[in-house]
């Protein structure tokens, strides 16, 4: 289960890569523009306010996020949806993946497929974290893996669910897209209060700690949760009340074969 409040922690941060994401995708009057995962659906209802014109749609398997969603009272219309069972329409003309893909397992294959079935100079725009071999992940890993939480979370955690830029290119190239891809490295400063948990627990609640609560009752939830907040302090630590966390982000905009004329 996801949980919108948590998830919205360090929402400015979160929000950024979005932001850089959209800034590389060219379309100009798209007829539809889908957002796969769209969480809460505010970055859904930026792209409604780019693109007025077009008909726009938020898909996310939570119902929990399609119900924040909804409430916006955005002009798009939001869904409960699987992104590994959805299938591009006639007229998607640009197809928003953000931070999305890391949960899917041999999502190279969707976006094979997706090349190949949206329309002729169609825009795929994705984005993955790239942070899996950071202290932070590295971390819950090497936590997960020991004493009494080896048998009971440690196969939920992979090291390595993403590509790297240049892997995602081929990809797509290979499917015939042209391709921009590239990789960037926030630098983000969180507050740390002296009596607070520690800022990157905070933020790993809201994603990567999900399957890890989802797994464990609430006495071991806490008593993971403690034990990661030690070593994570010791990795991470606050100075000048401010936490250094960088964060690698993986980013691919693809554009589709167009027509040629006959």
């Amino acid at each position: 289960m996801w949980d919108p409040t948590v998830y919205r922690r360090f929402g400015a941060e979160r929000s950024r890569p979005f932001a850089d994401l959209l800034a590389r995708v060219g379309a100009e009057t798209p007829r539809a523009v889908v957002d796969l995962g769209c969480g809460p659906g505010e970055l859904t209802a930026d792209l409604a306010r780019r693109w007025p014109g077009a008909r726009v749609t938020g898909l996310d398997s939570s119902p929990e996020m399609i119900t924040k969603a909804a409430a916006l009272g955005a002009r798009a219309d939001f869904r409960v949806a699987d992104v590994r069972a959805w299938r591009p329409g006639p007229d998607d003309d640009v197809v928003i993946s953000n931070a999305v893909l890391q949960w899917v397992p041999g999502h190279q294959d969707l976006l094979r497929r997706w090349v190949r079935e949206l329309p002729a100079g169609a825009w795929l725009a994705i984005q993955v974290p790239g942070n899996f071999d950071a202290p932070s992940h590295r971390a819950l890993r090497e936590l997960a893996a020991t004493g009494p939480w080896a048998g009971r979370i440690g196969d939920l955690l992979r090291e390595a669910p993403v590509d790297d830029a240049p892997g995602y290119a081929q990809v797509l190239t290979a499917a015939g897209a042209t391709v921009d891809a590239w990789e960037t490295t926030y630098v983000h400063l969180l507050p740390a209060e002296p009596a607070a948990e520690h800022p990157v627990l905070r933020w790993m609640e809201g994603t990567a700690l999900r399957p890890v609560r989802a797994a464990l009752d609430d006495p071991a939830w806490q008593e993971f949760r403690a034990a990661l907040g030690d070593r994570l302090a010791a990795a991470y630590p606050a100075r000048d009340g401010l936490v250094t966390f960088p964060f690698r982000r993986i980013f691919v905009v693809a554009t589709t074969p167009k027509e040629t004329a006959p």
